[in-house]
């Protein structure tokens, strides 16, 4: 490794997070599990500020409730939320990208089976059930992110590949469109008489009629966390739809990462991922198996490189203390994207607008 690259991890391992410098040690430098300083880390994560709250503030039946402030809505949504963190920062059972031999923490199996006695019969969770504010469920019979957000809460902490969890992907592979995106919902009615919602122009992707961006990146966290799915077809034709989407949002870059650390507040539903970020875009390309012979991913990931600080970290000047989660979720991403592979994209670059000009009539 070149002694920028480790002047860089340098600066990581010297982060007051325990939770980041396991994950340094153990995802950018390989540390084994039985050496001394991963075995430290792992014995003082708990008193990480980022989930001491967390853990501390749980309740018996294994959820949590939301505060008013980061988490708005239910307690079934503040649970998977709190899920999302403590998957991301390492405290769920070894799946795909943590290759170790932690089992999950006793938080994260007693939120897991919160979620799961949720679970509908059908494998979905209740859409009325996600208590959002602002009236985006209204009038909607089916959206698939009543069922994407919590499963990917599942899948991160390793739970993708149980039974249970398999039902909800059977659930949200039925409601995924002949062109492969997802649909803002079902409205009008009930699933089988209601029409495709309204794509807000924000929400568009470029070369789908009624697919959804933000239903479709959800969708696809699910697939991309599962062990073996997340190189399937379905993961990669949704994922070749959203590098259809030709655009460079710097201020965009990492806006996941400070909101799954807490620096960044999580609010909305059907606009849970109406920004655009680059940082979650190259995360989703290694999980599912894109390579740098794709164009797109190759341009990607020039753009991505070029806003790399002079010290070698990246910034989230929003957040500036997401900077070294931020690098490290970009230097794995980096690390673990390959230059060749089986597959290549095959949709065509497209600039992305909106809400494009109509050409008037007269």
């Amino acid at each position: 490794m070149a002694q920028t690259s480790y002047n860089r991890l340098a600066l990581l391992l010297a982060d007051p997070s325990p939770c980041l410098r396991l994950l340094v040690l153990r995802e950018l430098l390989n540390y084994p599990d039985d050496d001394p300083e991963v075995q430290e880390l792992s014995a003082l994560r708990e008193r990480d500020p980022l989930v001491a709250d967390l853990l501390n503030h749980q309740a018996d039946d294994g959820s949590w409730a939301a505060d008013g402030r980061l988490w708005q809505g239910s307690r079934q949504r503040a649970t998977y939320l709190a899920l999302m963190r403590l998957g991301y920062v390492g405290f769920g059972a070894p799946h795909s990208d943590a290759p170790h031999s932690d089992a999950p923490h006793p938080a994260v199996r007693r939120g897991a089976e919160y979620l799961f006695a949720q679970q509908q019969a059908d494998g979905s969770w209740s859409l009325t059930s996600d208590g959002v504010e602002g009236g985006e469920r209204e009038g909607y019979a089916m959206v698939p992110l009543q069922t994407a957000l919590p499963l990917r809460a599942l899948a991160m902490c390793g739970y993708g590949g149980d039974p249970r969890a398999e039902r909800a992907y059977t659930w949200l592979l039925a409601r995924r469109l002949d062109d492969g995106a997802w649909p803002t919902g079902i409205a009008g009615g009930t699933e089988e008489s209601g029409v495709y919602g309204y794509v807000a122009g924000y929400r568009r992707l470029a070369h789908s009629r009624w697919g959804c961006r933000s239903n479709t990146t959800g969708s696809l966290l699910c697939l991309a966390h599962h062990p073996e799915r997340r190189t399937g077809p379905e993961a990669r034709r949704a994922l070749d739809l959203l590098l259809g989407r030709e655009t460079r949002e710097a201020q965009h870059v990492g806006l996941e990462v400070a909101r799954l650390t807490g620096a960044e507040p999580t609010r909305g539903f059907l606009t849970f991922f109406a920004r655009f970020d680059l940082a979650l875009l190259l995360d989703l390309c290694w999980r599912v198996g894109a390579t740098t012979e794709d164009a797109r991913v190759a341009d990607l990931v020039d753009f991505v490189t070029g806003l790399r600080g002079e010290y070698g970290l990246w910034s989230y000047p929003a957040q500036p203390q997401v900077s070294r989660w931020l690098t490290f979720d970009l230097l794995r991403s980096l690390s673990r994207l390959q230059a060749e592979g089986d597959w290549v994209g095959s949709e065509p670059r497209t600039p992305f607008q909106p809400y494009p000009a109509r050409r008037k009539r007269f």
